[in-house]
């Protein structure tokens, strides 16, 4: 059976202001993303989330077809509204966000897809731990790791959910525990784990139960940590059009080069230098083209060479 990539995660309409007039508006949301990279990109792609039943659900249901993601496990709910975040973008680049969000009682209510060894399921950002998402959430990663899916995990945990993050410590543990591989910012880790240096938090958080760390910092290297290796990688110095879906779209990068490479769960725990080499190099390819646009999403043409 074909593989696939399962993601789940928040989906909202992004509004994005440059000198704080509405520039564009368009779907978005961490996974999201992602996922819509992927499915540019042949991939095949289904994604888990929550939408209202009104004009934005809709419309992002729409977006989603367009783009080869399957809509059959959203959950359109009744008695609320989809979300929309507002976007502010400086000069240099720096976004700052405004949510707004109206969900109901219950959520996620919805039957969970069947998952395949060697799938790749990806996870990331608050809905990773929101207490109110967590028995479906823990229900998919124990459905994941019993079929000997790859779970990528992306912490991506910021500043607005700081005051919580000793609360949800357990959760972010658990989900290291699930996990084959971690990926965050380095904004991520100044937030979860204050003070702290990327080689304490590896070896006292991440390595007792996932080995593969791989932290992104901006315009600086990116660091991995496989527990047999480490390695830096520099990123290409350029003045970029939005910075907005960077980060999601490494995330695609490296599992599109897990599936191109036909690298299996079992395989991962092993992997040489050279083969993670073109798994980095695949994440910055999808990071850096996103940087180049003004879509959260790697260009349609992009998919023409990969």
């Amino acid at each position: 059976m074909e593989r696939k990539v399962i993601g789940t995660g928040e989906t909202v309409l992004d509004i994005i202001f440059r000198n704080n007039q509405p520039e564009k508006a368009l779907p978005g949301g961490s996974v999201f993303n992602s996922m819509v990279s992927l499915g540019r990109c042949g991939i095949p792609a289904l994604f888990i989330s929550e939408l209202g039943n009104d004009r934005v659900g809709r419309l992002i249901k729409d977006f989603m077809i367009e783009n080869h993601i399957s809509p059959e496990y959203i959950h359109f709910f009744e008695g609320g509204s989809s979300p929309v975040a507002l976007a502010f973008s400086d000069d240099r680049q720096n976004v700052s966000w405004q949510f707004y969000r109206d969900f109901p009682e219950k959520r996620l209510q919805l039957k969970l897809p069947g998952i395949q060894a060697d799938d790749v399921l990806l996870l990331s950002s608050y809905f990773a731990v929101n207490p109110a998402l967590r028995q479906a959430i823990v229900q998919l990663l124990t459905r994941a790791v019993r079929q000997k899916a790859i779970i990528c995990y992306d912490i991506n945990f910021r500043k607005p959910h700081a005051g919580e993050r000793l609360q949800l410590m357990p959760r972010f543990i658990e989900n290291f525990k699930f996990s084959t591989i971690v990926r965050c910012s380095s904004e991520d880790l100044e937030v979860l784990f204050p003070g702290e240096t990327v080689t304490d938090i590896y070896e006292k958080h991440i390595s007792p139960y996932c080995r593969c760390f791989i932290v992104t910092r901006g315009e600086k290297d990116i660091l991995l940590k496989t527990g047999t290796f480490e390695k830096s990688y520099p990123v290409e110095s350029f003045v970029p059009v939005s910075a907005i879906g960077a980060g999601d779209n490494f995330n695609a990068g490296l599992i599109f080069g897990l599936m191109r490479d036909k690298i299996l769960l079992r395989d991962i725990q092993d992997l040489q230098e050279k083969q993670w080499d073109k798994l980095i190099e695949s994440g910055v390819r999808f990071a850096s083209a996103v940087c180049r646009s003004m879509e959260n999403y790697v260009p349609k043409e992009f998919t023409r060479y990969n």
